[in-house]
C-alpha cells in the first residue's frame, strides 16, 4: 500500500510540475534603436511603431503575404469618388480602459493628430474633415482625390478619447494638450499588449491585453521587455546566454554571422526599405546634375551589397533598380544599379566644377556604425575618378538640426528610409517632393518641376496599374537626375534565439509589406 502510495504521490507532484511549467510567464525580451516614443500622434519611427501596432489598433492593417490592407476596427469601408470614405466600426471593441470604441474616439484621434501636427501627420495633410455619422460609422471627407488615403489609415492609431480627456495637462483651448503630458507615459488604446511601465531611453514593457476583441493567442509572449539602445556586443552577449530573444536590425553583419554560427535563427523584413546615399542638390558641386551623375557612377554598388553579407543565403542589402524598393508599387524590374568608372569620368568632365574645387563633406550617422563603412568605400571610389573627399561622423540630432537649412546640409548624407505605410507616396512624396525639402527624409533640397508633377499625378490617381506606370515615371526621372545614390534595398535583419517563432519574419507568404509589422506580437509563439 505504501509503495502504491508514493508512486500515486510521485505522479501528482510531476504533474503538477508540468503543469507549473506549462503554465509558467513567457517573457519576450528585443531591443531597437531610441527612443521609444508612444504618443500616437508622435510615433514615427521603427521602435515607435512596435509600440503603435501592439499596444494601438486601426482601422485597416495590411494584408498578410499579398497587397492590399484588410478592415480591423472597421467591418467595412467604401468610396463612390474617391473623396469620401465611409467605415462601418465593429461594435465589440474595448478600449483597455473598458470604454467601448465608437466613432467619436476616431475623429477624436484624427483631430488629435492633425491639432498636434508632429509625427505622421503630413499622411493626413490632405483629409479636410472626420465625422461620426453615427457611433458605428465614421466619414472621411478629403479635399481632392488622395489614392494613398486607405493605406495612410495603417498609421491613424485609435485613442480613447474618454480617457484622453480625463488626463488633459496644462494649455489653452478646449483641449489644452491634448494629452500630451499623460500619453507620453501611459497609453489609451484597444491594442492586444497593455503598457506596464515605459522609459522611452531604457525599456517598455508589455503585457497581454485579456480584453482584446480577437483574443491574444495562448502561445504569444504573456510579457514583452523591448529595450531601447543596447550595445551590439551585450546584444551579442544576452542572446548567447539566453536571456534575449530578438536583437535589433543594426547589428553588424559579422555580429550576426557569428550570433547564427551559435544556432541563432536569422528572421527577414525586406520590401520596405531602401538605403539612400543622399546629395545636396542645393549647393556646389551637387546643384550640377553632372557632378551628380559622376558619383553616381563611381559608386561602387555590388562591393556595397558584399559588405553586408550575413551568410551565404541571408545580407542585410540586396541590388536597388531605382528610388524604390524591388516589389513595391513602381519599383522598376530592369537592370540593378551597377558602376561605371568610365561613365562616372564622362560626367564628371562636364561637371562645371573642377575637382580640386570641391569641397565634399562625407557624413555618416554616429548611431549607426554601419554607415562609416559605406562611407570609406564611397571616399576610395570617389579617389579613383580625381575626388576628394572628408568623412565625417555626425550625431543624429545634429543631423536633423542641420537639414532644415541647404546651406548647413552635408555634401553627401546617409539615410535608411521605410515606407510609413506601405505605399510608394509616403517614400517618394516626403523625399522629392519640393515642398518636403528640409526635413531628415529629404536633405536633398530637390526642387524639380517634373518629379513634383509625377508625384503629384501618383496621389490623385486611383487605378493601381496606371498609378504604378507613375511611379516608374518618377522612378526614371530620378535615375536621371540623380538627387541620391540608391545605394541597395535594405533587408533588415534580425538574430533571434530558437524560443521564439515569428512567422511574418521568416515565411514570406505570411509576410506584410509594412515596415516594423511583422513585430505585432500576437502573431508570435514563444516556446517553453
Amino acid at each position: 500500500m505504501t509503495s502504491v502510495l508514493k508512486t500515486i504521490a510521485a505522479a501528482l507532484l510531476a504533474a503538477t510540475a508540468f503543469c507549473a511549467h506549462a503554465n509558467a510567464e513567457t517573457v519576450l525580451r528585443l531591443d531597437e534603436s531610441p527612443v521609444g516614443e508612444l504618443d500616437p500622434a508622435k510615433a514615427s519611427d521603427y521602435a515607435d511603431s512596435i509600440l503603435m501596432y501592439n499596444v494601438y489598433d486601426t482601422l485597416v492593417i495590411p494584408k498578410q503575404g499579398q497587397p492590399g490592407y484588410d478592415p480591423f476596427l472597421a467591418t467595412s469601408f467604401e468610396t463612390t469618388d474617391g473623396k469620401n470614405y465611409t467605415f462601418k466600426l465593429r461594435t465589440d471593441v474595448k478600449f483597455q480602459s473598458g470604454n467601448p470604441l465608437t466613432a467619436d474616439d476616431v475623429v477624436f484621434s484624427f483631430e488629435r493628430m492633425k491639432a498636434l501636427g508632429q509625427g505622421l501627420s503630413y499622411l493626413f495633410e490632405n483629409v479636410e474633415k472626420a465625422e461620426a455619422v453615427d457611433p458605428a460609422t465614421v466619414k472621411f471627407t478629403l479635399k481632392e482625390v488622395y489614392a494613398p488615403f486607405i493605406s495612410a489609415l495603417t498609421r491613424l492609431p485609435i485613442v480613447d478619447k474618454a480617457l484622453v480627456v480625463q488626463n488633459l495637462g496644462e494649455g489653452d483651448g478646449e483641449m489644452k494638450d491634448w494629452g500630451q503630458v499623460y500619453l507620453s507615459t501611459h497609453a489609451a488604446g484597444s491594442g492586444a499588449y497593455r503598457i506596464v511601465s515605459h522609459n522611452p531611453q531604457e525599456e517598455t514593457v508589455m503585457a497581454k491585453n485579456p480584453d482584446f476583441f480577437l483574443k491574444v493567442p495562448a502561445a504569444a509572449p504573456d510579457t514583452v521587455r523591448l529595450r531601447y539602445g543596447l550595445e551590439a556586443a551585450t546584444v551579442r552577449t544576452l542572446i548567447a546566454q539566453g536571456e534575449h530573444e530578438i536583437s535589433s536590425q543594426w547589428l553588424p553583419p559579422e555580429v550576426l554571422k557569428s550570433l547564427a554560427a551559435d544556432g541563432a535563427q536569422l528572421l527577414t523584413e525586406k520590401g520596405t526599405t531602401e538605403f539612400y546615399i543622399k546629395l545636396n542638390t542645393a549647393k556646389p558641386p551637387f546643384d550640377d546634375v553632372e557632378c551628380r551623375l559622376a558619383v553616381s557612377y563611381a559608386f561602387d554598388y555590388e562591393s556595397g551589397v558584399r559588405m553586408v553579407a550575413v551568410t551565404d543565403q541571408v545580407s542585410q542589402g540586396s541590388p536597388a533598380t531605382g528610388a524604390l524598393p524591388v516589389g513595391m508599387l513602381g519599383a522598376l524590374s530592369g537592370e540593378p544599379m551597377k558602376r561605371d568608372v568610365e561613365k562616372a569620368k564622362e560626367h564628371l568632365a562636364k561637371c562645371k566644377y573642377k575637382p580640386e574645387e570641391m569641397k565634399i563633406d562625407l557624413t555618416w550617422i554616429g548611431e549607426v556604425p554601419l554607415e562609416e563603412r559605406f562611407a570609406l568605400l564611397m571616399q576610395a571610389n570617389f579617389s579613383e575618378i580625381g575626388l576628394k573627399a572628408e568623412v565625417k561622423k555626425l550625431p543624429w540630432a545634429l543631423f536633423t538640426e542641420q537639414v532644415a537649412k541647404p546651406e548647413n546640409t552635408p555634401a553627401i548624407s546617409q539615410i535608411f528610409v521605410n515606407t510609413m505605410s506601405g505605399d510608394p507616396d509616403s517614400l517618394l512624396y516626403t523625399m522629392y517632393h519640393s515642398s518636403a525639402a528640409g526635413t531628415w527624409m529629404s536633405p536633398e533640397h530637390l526642387k524639380d518641376a517634373e518629379v513634383d508633377a509625377l508625384l503629384e499625378k501618383g496621389r490623385t490617381t486611383l487605378d493601381e496599374a496606371e498609378r504604378a506606370k507613375v511611379y516608374e515615371e518618377a522612378n526614371k526621372r530620378l535615375i536621371a537626375i540623380a538627387p541620391s545614390i540608391f545605394a541597395q534595398d535594405q533587408t533588415a535583419v534580425f538574430a533571434a534565439s530558437s524560443k521564439v517563432s515569428v512567422p511574418a519574419l521568416s515565411d514570406p507568404s505570411k509576410a506584410f509589406a509594412l515596415a516594423g509589422f511583422g513585430f505585432t506580437f500576437r502573431l508570435m509563439e514563444m516556446k517553453q
